[in-house]
């Protein structure tokens, strides 16, 4: 019942997200990495605007 809804529900958008439960580790991974960078970078940069004033 739950897989006849989810085909109602998400359409053509079904096989995409099986692409993304099947490979769901490296996607994962990728944007917490891309997070971490903004995060790091961004508090870099912000002592270093910081620091010349």
């Amino acid at each position: 019942m739950v897989d006849t809804l989810l085909d109602f529900m998400l359409g053509p958008l079904r096989g995409i997200s099986e692409f993304y439960f099947e490979y769901q580790l490296i996607f994962n991974t990728i944007i917490v990495g891309f997070a971490a960078y903004k995060l790091f970078f961004s508090k870099k940069k912000e002592a270093k605007n910081e620091s010349a004033n």
